[in-house]
């Protein structure tokens, strides 16, 4: 099947890639010509992993190409996947000028029947307006398609590949038929697609988003807790999560959700039951213990050090808002790094990944510095402060981090270490919903 991909962002280039991976001849869209020319030499312009191997293999196979002209890209595809920002405004609600543009543009460039299909993060109604945008212009028949992505980043190629399920929201056969056939290779083991009207599909994306990061700022507000009362969250997080009917995933508290879906997401369904005079309380609550939970490891360093950090230096692990990235939106880290900033404090960082986009968010920061490895950040620190669970970050050499840093001082905002080990190891320790150990 010969389709396009309309914007190459982590969603728009793993749907592409994965697509082509099985078969199809694939073409993706974008406006940045210094981004197409990086693809057009085999160069992935993310992080993400299991990504690079697919996308050198099909171009070399000539499924996947790369063009900045929107008439070219689209030129004989069955299907047109709109993978576009959707960034919140300043009310939370989601920003569909990109969408909407495209569908302008796209409109009289339709030459025979074609299935658009919104893959980005739409509010409830979408694709009803992006049907009225393509109308505008267009002289053939066409159906709007909604088929919300459900990716996770450091994940997102086995997702696509080997999906939990598969939402298309459509109530046109001829639409139906074609994308059905065009998800089949991915649910060989039995995986269901599930079919229904475009609202619901619209709906779902932020239905499931949003309780996640309910599951995760419940569990912060139980770590807090656990804390004050003398528990530990552990042992809290294994009792509620062998119950089937509540599950062990997202039961790890830490610092907060970040990333391009929880939050945005959680805003865009608040916003959109404030527009139908919905007051949804429960994520209004979620939003304020995610921003609290942001700053937690913050205040427990002003606990132990006082407010005044001027003369401190702080080792950051971890600036990425998770392992397996290189994303940084919305991440902990950052919020973390501005506060220490603003209480006096020189921060060095280390991340695997992350920094080249750290350091386009901190442009010219005179008291932030990054290091080359995760132990010569530490030289010379007062503490370190562990901000992401990347997985060299799991078994350290402690004797080493003890000789770098100025005092064996550990926040950890990931709960990377168990008690009864790090206490044998001579560091205070602070965690999350645990008890802090004093070396």
């Amino acid at each position: 099947m010969k389709i396009a991909v309309v914007g190459t962002g982590y969603v728009g280039l793993v749907t592409g890639t994965c697509l082509a991976e099985v078969g199809n001849q694939v073409t993706c869209v974008d406006i940045d010509k210094a981004k197409v020319k990086m693809m057009r030499t085999k160069q992935v312009p993310i992080y993400e992993p299991d990504l690079e191997n697919l996308f050198r293999r099909n171009i070399d196979e000539g499924r996947l190409r790369f063009t900045t002209s929107l008439k070219d890209g689209i030129a004989d595809a069955a299907v047109i996947f709109l993978a576009l920002p959707t960034p919140p405004t300043e009310d939370g609600s989601a920003d569909l000028s990109y969408v909407l543009q495209v569908a302008d543009n796209l409109g009289p460039l339709l030459k025979s029947y074609t299935v658009v299909v919104d893959k980005s993060t739409v509010p409830v109604g979408t694709s009803e307006r992006v049907s009225k945008h393509l109308a505008k212009k267009a002289k053939v028949k066409f159906d709007v398609v909604s088929n919300p992505e459900f990716l996770r980043e450091g994940f997102a190629v086995g997702d696509f590949m080997k999906p939990d399920r598969v939402v298309i929201g459509t109530n046109s056969n001829k639409a139906r038929k074609l994308m059905k056939e065009l998800y089949t290779p991915y649910v060989r083991q039995g995986n269901p697609i599930i079919f229904m009207d475009e609202r619901s599909a619209e709906m779902t994306k932020y239905a499931a988003n949003s309780f996640l990061a309910t599951k995760i700022s419940f569990m912060n507000e139980v770590a807090n807790l656990a804390e004050r009362v003398g528990a530990n969250v552990d042992y809290v997080r294994l009792g509620i999560g062998a119950d089937e009917r509540i599950g062990k995933r997202f039961l790890f508290p830490g610092i907060g959700y970040g990333g391009s879906c929880f939050p945005k997401d959680v805003l865009a369904l608040t916003q959109i039951a404030h527009e139908h005079d919905y007051d949804f309380k429960i994520l209004e609550a979620v939003i304020d213990i995610n921003e609290r939970q942001r700053l937690r490891l913050v205040s427990k360093i002003m606990d132990y050090y006082g407010d005044d950090l001027e003369s401190k230096v702080f080792a950051i692990w971890g600036l990425a808002f998770k392992p397996d990235t290189d994303d940084i939106r919305e991440a902990p880290a950052l919020t973390i790094i501005k506060e220490l900033q603003t209480a006096g404090a020189k921060v060095v960082a280390y991340d695997p990944e992350a920094i080249p986009n750290v350091k386009k968010y901190f442009p010219g920061a005179s008291n932030m510095v990054f290091a080359k490895d995760a132990y010569k950040a530490l030289k010379g620190a007062d503490a370190l402060i562990i901000a992401t669970e990347w997985s060299e970050f799991r078994t350290p050499d402690f004797e080493l981090m003890s000789k770098q840093l100025k005092n064996p001082v550990i926040f950890d905002g990931r709960n990377l270490y168990d008690l009864d080990i790090i206490k044998t190891k001579g560091f205070y320790y602070s965690s999350i919903g645990r008890e802090a150990i004093h070396g």
